[in-house]
C-alpha cells in the first residue's frame, strides 16, 4: 500500500467527532483457489474476488466542493430537511383549504410570500395571498392555485374550482427529512449528489483516499509512441490505454513506464510500485514462457495464483500480493487486457476503493449478426448499438485493436453452446456501464 496511504489511514477524523481506524490488509490467502479447482467459469471468479476482497485504503474529510468523483466513507445523514419548509410550487395565489367546483371569488390580503422573503403575518380564513414560486407558505395557506388560472381585480382574485387541499405545495421534508441517510457509503460522488448534499446542511464529507493504481508493462518488444519502431518492434498500447481507463474510473493512475524482459529490473518496479500504489496492474508476462517474468516472479515470492478462466479473450489471468500489494496481472494482447479489466479488475478495484462490488448492467438487444459458439467458455464480443440491434465487429481476432474503438461495448455470450441468429435477444453491455 502507498506509503502516504498508510500514514493516513491510521486514525482519521470523519467530520462526526470519532475516529476512523484504517482497514486491515489483504490475507496473503486471499487470491487462492479451492483445492481441485481447474477451469474457472466467470461467475465464479467473480464471486471468489467479492468475497475475499475489501477495502485497502484510509479516509479524510473533504470540502464539499472538493468532493466530486470521491468515494464515501460512509452514510450520510441529513442535518436539514429538504425542503426545509413547505413551499410553493408555483407563482400564483395561496388560501385555506380545498375549492369545490363553480365560480370562486376570494379577497386579496395585503402583502406578498416571495422565496427569501416570507410573509410576516397570518392569511385569515376566506382570503387569498400572493405567493411565488419557493416561497415558503405562511400560516393559513394550505393550497395554490397558479396565476395563470386567475383573474386578478383591485382587491381580489376571481378563479374556477375544483382545486384539492395542498395542490402546487411541497411538503417540508418530502425530499429527504433531517436525521435521514441522504447518501449510502460506497457511492462515488455525482454533481447531482453535491447538490443534494448541499441542500441539506453539509459542508463536509468523510470520503476514501484515492485508490492509487501503478500500470506497467512488460516486454523487449515494446517501444513508446513516436518513437523509431524498428524489426520486431511494437508500439505499447496497453499502458496508455488502461492510464486512461483508471482516471475515468475515478482511480489515480502511476505510470511506471516499460519494464524489460528482465527479471532483476522488473523485480525493483515492482516493490517500487508497491511504495507508491494501493493496486498494479501489469500487462504481458503473465503466461509460463521463458520470457514471462511477472508471473516467474510472483511465483518465486510463493504469492502467484494463475487463473485460468473460461473466457475469451483472456483466459489466463494473474492474481497475487507483492509486499501486501495486490497484482493484477493481465494478458499482453490489448484486447484481452481491456476486455479482462473491465470485467474482473474494475469491479475488484472498486471494492479495494471502498466502492463496494458493482456488478454493469446489461439489457437484451435483438442481434444483428448470426454466430454458432461451442460450450466451455464465456465470450465477450465487441459490439455496438446501429438501429436498435447489436451489431459485432468483422473479426474476433484479438489483435484487431480497433475493434474495441469501434465498439460502444460488448455482447456477453454466456458460458453454453449457442446457436445465434438475427433477431435473438443478446446481452449487450456499454462501456458506460463499466465506467467507460
Amino acid at each position: 500500500m502507498a506509503e502516504e496511504h498508510k500514514a493516513a489511514g491510521q486514525v482519521l477524523p470523519d467530520g462526526s467527532g470519532e475516529t476512523t481506524l484504517a482497514p486491515p490488509p489483504l490475507r496473503n490467502d486471499c487470491f487462492a483457489l479451492p483445492a481441485g479447482v481447474d477451469w474457472t467459469p466467470v461467475d465464479q471468479a467473480l464471486g471468489f474476488l467479492e468475497q475475499r476482497l475489501s477495502p485497502v485504503i484510509g479516509r479524510e474529510t473533504v470540502a464539499l466542493k472538493a468532493a466530486l468523483g470521491r468515494v464515501l466513507a460512509g452514510d450520510v445523514v441529513a442535518k436539514r430537511s429538504n425542503p426545509p419548509q413547505a413551499n410553493s410550487a408555483v407563482d400564483g395565489y395561496g388560501f385555506a383549504g380545498g375549492i369545490a367546483p363553480g365560480a370562486h371569488v376570494l379577497p386579496l390580503q395585503v402583502g406578498r410570500a416571495a422565496a427569501g422573503v416570507p410573509f410576516d403575518g397570518v392569511v385569515a380564513p376566506g382570503q387569498a395571498l400572493r405567493i411565488l414560486t419557493g416561497a415558503a407558505v405562511p400560516p393559513g395557506i394550505e393550497t395554490v392555485i397558479m396565476e395563470e388560472d386567475v383573474t386578478v381585480g383591485t382587491d381580489r382574485i376571481a378563479f374556477h374550482g375544483p382545486l384539492k387541499k395542498g395542490a402546487n405545495t411541497r411538503d417540508a421534508g418530502e425530499d429527504v427529512k433531517a436525521g435521514e441517510v441522504a447518501l449510502r457509503g460506497g457511492r462515488r460522488l455525482t454533481p447531482a449528489d453535491l447538490a443534494l448534499l448541499s441542500a441539506v446542511g453539509l459542508a463536509q464529507v468523510a470520503v476514501y483516499l484515492p485508490l492509487k493504481v501503478a500500470v506497467l508493462s512488460t516486454g523487449d518488444e515494446l517501444v513508446e509512441p513516436g518513437q523509431e519502431a524498428g524489426p520486431g518492434k511494437i508500439y505499447d498500447a496497453n499502458r496508455p490505454m488502461l492510464l486512461a481507463m483508471l482516471e475515468k474510473f475515478g482511480f489515480e493512475g502511476i505510470d511506471m513506464g516499460r519494464i524489460p524482459d528482465d527479471r532483476e529490473t522488473l523485480r525493483a518496479a515492482l516493490d517500487d510500485a508497491a511504495t507508491r500504489a494501493d493496486v498494479i496492474l501489469t500487462s504481458g508476462g503473465a503466461s509460463a514462457g521463458d520470457e514471462d517474468h511477472v508471473s516467474a516472479l510472483l511465483q518465486e515470492a510463493g504469492a502467484l495464483q494463475e487463473w485460468r478462466i473460461a473466457i475469451k479473450p483472456g483466459r489466463p489471468l494473474a492474481l497475487a500480493l507483492w509486499d501486501g500489494t495486490p497484482v493484477f496481472g493481465l494478458p499482453g494482447n490489448p484486447v484481452a487486457a481491456m476486455v479482462c479489466t473491465l470485467v474482473f479488475a474494475r469491479p475488484a478495484m472498486g471494492l479495494l476503493a471502498g466502492m463496494g462490488w458493482a456488478a454493469p448492467q446489461g439489457f437484451d438487444l435483438p442481434a444483428g449478426f448470426e454466430k454458432r459458439k461451442k460450450p466451455g467458455r464465456r465470450e465477450y464480443l465487441r459490439a455496438r448499438v446501429r438501429n436498435g440491434q447489436a451489431e459485432v465487429f468483422a473479426s474476433e481476432g484479438s489483435g484487431r485493436i480497433s475493434g474495441l474503438s469501434w465498439a460502444d461495448g460488448l455482447v456477453e455470450l454466456g458460458d453454453g453452446a449457442m446457436d445465434i441468429r438475427k433477431g435473438d435477444p443478446v446481452r449487450f453491455i456499454p462501456y458506460g456501464s463499466f465506467g467507460l
